[in-house]
């Protein structure tokens, strides 16, 4: 699998132009050129320079283990693709221009491995957080798997190590500072540029802004789904029973969930309604015993209501059972 994003800068969108902001696009424009025909120039002699230094310095590695799933290094040489193999890379990103690319595309499908590929500018420069949240997931994706992930630029210094920070803050939680400790002590010549480091930067707080986000969702919806304590559930009295007979529900059509063609929730609803119906002849029956144990009482309809109902019948639990 072959995938190809957009250069860094590039948005995929047009957009108008900004007559305020024409000097600062010119002087970006003219830094962006510079750099990079300083950056093709100096390609080669660089190159020679890490190839030299990895045969005669033995700490001076072509690439490192940052994670279980992860080496971070410089670019590759055909030669290399079958060592990666073996070390279980399924996937190459590449952070580099065409011309510091030196393996092509076919020769990773020719072993199995998916490349992945976000051209971005030597020195100065940084992927987008568009790109960089595609090259972290795309990282993940093969570690899910079990799989190792193999990032790299030129030397493995900055525009890699760039993607692998924003990995560990991610799917590590680490700190940017703590994630650049923990990549620098395992490959001690790593060094981001401003634009870089700022990049990590930017990529934390996003990622900790959708976590912290997605936590208040979480959060609300457990409150309101969650189960009522039991000190919001009002006692019950088991020798408080009322029996409830055929004559109470005269009046009511026990034949009602047939007469609506066998439909189950209609009939579920027509036996609540006489559960409902049950409880109010239950009411009426325990004022009439309330008023025998209480001769002394007034039985105006206004006090029994205020008296019965709301002071004494609060505080009894009853159980309807219908027969």
């Amino acid at each position: 699998m072959y995938i190809e994003e957009l250069k860094e800068g590039e948005t995929g969108s047009e957009e108008e132009p900004c007559s305020d902001c024409e000097g600062a696009v010119v002087a970006s424009d003219v830094k962006r050129v510079l750099v990079g025909a300083g950056a093709r120039a100096l390609f080669y002699p660089t190159l020679l320079y890490n190839v030299l230094r990895n045969k005669v310095q033995a700490e001076f590695r072509w690439w490192d283990r940052v994670d279980e799933f992860i080496l971070l290094g410089a670019v590759p040489f055909p030669a290399d693709v079958p060592h990666l193999k073996a070390l279980g890379v399924i996937g190459v990103v590449t952070l580099n221009e065409p011309y510091e690319t030196l393996v092509p595309t076919s020769l990773y499908r020719d072993h199995g491995i998916n490349h992945l590929v976000i051209p971005t500018r030597d020195y100065l420069f940084a992927p987008s957080f568009l790109n960089i949240s595609q090259a972290v997931d795309f990282i993940q994706g093969n570690a899910s798997s079990g799989k190792t992930t193999y990032v790299h630029c030129k030397a493995g210094r900055g525009r890699s190590t760039t993607i692998v920070l924003c990995y560990l803050v991610k799917h590590k939680q680490m700190t940017p500072e703590a994630a650049y400790d923990y990549v620098r002590s395992i490959r001690p010549r790593v060094s981001l540029a401003s634009s870089q480091w700022q990049a990590v930067q930017e990529y934390y707080y996003r990622v900790r802004k959708t976590e912290s986000s997605a936590c208040v969702v979480d959060s609300s919806l457990e409150k309101a789904l969650s189960r009522p304590s039991k000190g919001d559930l009002a006692a019950f009295d088991d020798d408080s029973l009322v029996l409830v007979t055929e004559s109470d529900l005269d009046g009511y059509d026990e034949n009602l969930e047939c007469d609506l063609g066998g439909n189950s929730v209609l009939a579920e609803l027509n036996l609540a309604c006489r559960v409902q119906f049950a409880g109010q002849a239950a009411i009426a029956r325990l004022s009439c015993l309330w008023l025998r144990c209480n001769p002394g009482q007034k039985t105006s309809g206004k006090k029994l209501e205020g008296s019965v109902t709301q002071n004494q019948l609060e505080s009894i639990g009853v159980d309807i059972r219908v027969y």
